[in-house]
């Protein structure tokens, strides 16, 4: 394969990169908002489509393994093919939180949002906001935004705390509403992970255009963050 065309196929991989990027964040949208609006027949198309999304990463997967495998790359081309791989992996899982949300709206039969989740919908913006950013940024090699993408986990994880703090004083003040409150919880905690998720998709690209692995962790303790640890008196 000469040069000119293995840069094509790095640009096409790309793309079909960006394409799968596009679908799970409408995915997303769309399973969050079956869930805010109790709209069952799109709960079902998005549980569903989940099918195609796992199709096109290992589709993905493939061809780059192929690649890698029959035309013996530099080692910056076997950085981006290595890291096509990881992206890849890691928008399919994001398709799964997507498809975990419309089996909750499944499982709650329907019923609307109540106020403790109005927030869901804004953290769901920004998550898929990170997203479509830290993919233009693995495309473009651009260090510099991958580096600071992550930052904006801060706000998403304050988001969900808000959400997790909220259920656990609905359920305290109405015992009825503690199965579809675990339900709720569970939505808002993949969205958080999607975040996270994000966060490895930045760490990629700082590989692909440095050859250094660096960690994006901007939290000084993890733990003191953690809902489980949520300050009394």
């Amino acid at each position: 394969m000469t040069r000119r065309n293995l840069d094509r196929t790095i640009e096409g991989l790309e793309d079909k990169l960006l394409s799968l990027g596009s679908m799970v964040r409408q995915a997303t949208l769309d399973a969050v908002e079956a869930l805010r609006t109790g709209a069952i027949d799109d709960a079902h198309r998005i549980y569903n489509h989940d099918i195609d999304l796992n199709r096109r990463r290992f589709a993905i997967e493939k061809e780059a393994l192929t690649t890698i495998a029959t035309q013996q790359p530099l080692a910056s081309d076997l950085r981006i093919l290595s890291s096509i791989i990881e992206v890849a992996s890691e928008l399919e899982r994001m398709g799964d939180y997507a498809k975990g949300i419309a089996r909750i709206c499944l499982m709650i039969k329907g019923q609307p949002l109540q106020e403790p989740m109005h927030l869901l919908p804004r953290m769901t913006e920004l998550a898929v906001g990170m997203l479509e950013q830290s993919l233009q940024a693995f495309v473009k090699r651009d260090a510099k935004a991958a580096a600071a993408i992550p930052r904006d986990d801060d706000v998403v994880d304050q988001l969900f705390n808000e959400i997790y703090y909220a259920l656990v004083d609905k359920m305290i003040a109405e015992p009825s509403f503690i199965d579809q409150a675990n339900h709720l919880q569970w939505a808002a905690h993949n969205i958080e992970r999607m975040a996270d998720r994000v966060t490895n998709i930045c760490e990629r690209t700082l590989f692909v255009a440095t050859g250094e692995i660096e960690e994006l962790d901007y939290s000084d303790d993890e733990w003191n963050d953690h809902p489980a640890k949520r300050k009394t008196g």
